[in-house]
């Protein structure tokens, strides 16, 4: 295992890695991919945002796979290690939902005419699935530490997984705003090699700047469980001083 000042460097190494390979992503999505279809789509340059908004997506996906992993272990068999997944997890799945939910619409006002359709079952179950990682957030710094506390939030974490699965597989049962899949189709690849070679290319890079979100996250919630008990420590002497 890597020392803590190893374990930074670390994080701070690969997020940088991570955020030149979505940077050069993104940078070859607009000058060097090429451009859809113009009969198919009512905007074909706004598309060009299909290479960050379906990465961070992914990334997304990743974080609360890792929520669900952490929920699970501490839930089930109070793992410390799940409770501090689950910490991690949980604002990694927050920030990575609010962009998802913020470079959508982009695409969306300039597609169709509008930022959201509330009809749409995609749209609508990813919003849901951001909404638990905000409230899980919010909730584990306004509430006490504590087994009940813990107990809580790792269950709506478990609950909340469950929408991970609808919102993936939701455009291939409702086909209604949102596009559906362009990779793994019944007929195909629907989309140009080189728009899958830059898609990948942000797909690595957004998995690296998430692992090394992740590694410098676990360290800091380290710190704060160590602090948490160095301070519990101290009112037990000041306590048991005054008495």
């Amino acid at each position: 295992m890597f020392e803590r000042p190893g374990r930074i460097m670390l994080g701070v190494g690969l997020m940088l890695l991570g955020l030149v390979l979505a940077a050069s992503a993104i940078w070859l999505g607009f000058e060097w991919a090429p451009t859809v279809d113009l009969e198919d789509m009512n905007d074909p340059y706004a598309q060009r945002i299909f290479y960050w908004h379906v990465s961070v997506a992914w990334s997304s996906f990743v974080a609360f796979a890792m929520l669900f992993v952490g929920s699970l272990a501490w839930f089930w068999k109070r793992l410390e290690w799940g409770w501090r997944l689950h910490a991690c997890a949980s604002e990694l799945g927050l920030l990575y939902g609010l962009m998802v939910i913020t470079s959508g619409p982009i695409w969306a006002q300039a597609e169709w005419g509008t930022p959201w359709d509330w009809t749409d079952v995609r749209l609508n179950s990813y919003a849901l699935l951001t909404s638990v990682s905000i409230f899980l957030v919010l909730s584990r710094r306004a509430q006490p530490d504590g087994v009940e506390t813990r107990d809580s939030l790792s269950a709506i974490g478990l609950f909340g997984f469950a929408l991970v699965p609808l919102t993936f597989i939701s455009t291939r049962i409702w086909q209604i705003r949102h596009p559906g899949p362009v990779i793994a189709t019944e007929g195909g690849m629907t989309i140009e090699v080189e728009m899958l070679i830059v898609l990948l290319i942000a797909f690595i890079g957004f998995t690296f700047f998430l692992i090394g979100q992740l590694t410098l996250l676990w360290d800091l919630h380290s710190k704060e469980e160590r602090m948490e008990v160095i301070a519990a420590k101290l009112d037990r002497r000041v306590t048991s001083t005054t008495n």
